[in-house]
């Protein structure tokens, strides 16, 4: 969690408030050792946040359904 002085807050509200809107991470205000908290009311989807690689597998994602490992390792542990 971010904390920030009363100044920042004043200095960069538009900026800090649509920071927590978008990554759901709340924002902490200390004044005079006190702590204040903005954070957002409903909760943030984690899949939502999620960015799209299809890049990543190359060839063909039904391989690796039926992928098998069991002539890759050796389960025989001392």
């Amino acid at each position: 969690m971010k904390s920030i002085t009363p100044t920042e807050l004043r200095q960069n509200l538009y900026n800090l408030l649509d920071q927590v809107l978008e990554t759901g991470i709340p924002l902490e205000i200390s004044r005079k050792g006190k702590r204040l908290r903005i954070a957002p009311v409903e909760t943030l989807d984690k899949l939502q946040c999620l960015v799209s690689r299809p890049e990543v597998i190359n060839g063909d994602p039904e391989d690796l359904v039926a992928l098998s490992w069991e002539g890759e390792i050796n389960l025989d542990l001392p």
